[in-house]
């Protein structure tokens, strides 16, 4: 298989050296300082093969975490979440391959593709209000470049935010909960709680309502189980 190389949306990625936030930029710069093999920059949407016209579904997260795709520059590879994620992904047709949590292992996304509602690394997995805002410019066209899109399922609260936002429509049309789903310009978004190891350790989110959500993103869409 060949390494994963991210493709690139015109206009809907940051720059490797991004000067928008100046808390991000700080952090970026401290951690590479310490990890200088690190990938430390903006994580690009994780895209299928064949292109953006395959994405039927937009998974969106909330940001890279220090250890996962700011390590490995590919999103939610290399931390726990990861595990859910892709194990829920080709469970429902929307992933094939072995995820073995680095980019270079056989994992392809098919009809689906992964981003982030905030591109950088932030102090403490918690982007402020300011970085969310900023970011909304690269998200809002990512949406934008993918033709074929028809469902988007938002990771946590922030992130659905965000979408609905960059959707142009207002939070109290399409409020967020756990598997809620809302018909927000003319896409299906589903939310669901992050699927972090906190999330999960305490219980908030099983692997079953995880799968939950999927589910009817993945009926709504036609797909068949993998």
């Amino acid at each position: 298989m060949p390494p994963y190389v991210p493709i690139a949306l015109p206009g809907a990625s940051p720059s490797r050296d991004c000067p928008i936030c100046p808390r991000l930029v700080a952090f970026r710069e401290e951690w590479r300082e310490r990890e200088p093999g690190w990938h430390n920059a903006p994580v690009e949407t994780f895209l299928p093969r064949s292109g953006p016209a395959e994405v039927r579904l937009l998974v969106v997260g909330l940001a890279p975490g220090v250890r996962g795709a700011n390590r490995t520059g590919r999103p939610f590879t290399g931390d726990y979440a990861g595990d859910l994620l892709y194990a829920t992904l080709k469970r429902f047709g929307f992933a094939r391959g072995t995820f073995e949590a680095r980019p270079d292992d056989s994992l392809e996304l098919t009809r689906a593709a992964i981003t982030n509602a905030v591109r950088c690394v932030p102090p403490e997995n918690k982007p402020i209000g300011a970085e969310i805002n900023a970011c909304r410019q690269f998200l809002t066209p990512t949406i934008r470049q993918l033709p074929n899109l028809a469902a988007i399922v938002t990771l946590g609260r922030i992130a659905h935010d965000s979408t609905v936002r960059a959707l142009g429509a207002k939070l109290k049309d399409a409020p967020f909960s756990h598997n809620g789903a809302h018909d927000v310009a003319g896409l299906r978004i589903a939310s669901s709680y992050h699927c972090s190891r906190y999330n999960t350790n305490t219980g908030r989110l099983t692997e079953a309502m995880f799968a939950d959500v999927f589910e009817g993103v993945a009926e709504f869409l036609g797909v068949p189980p993998a």
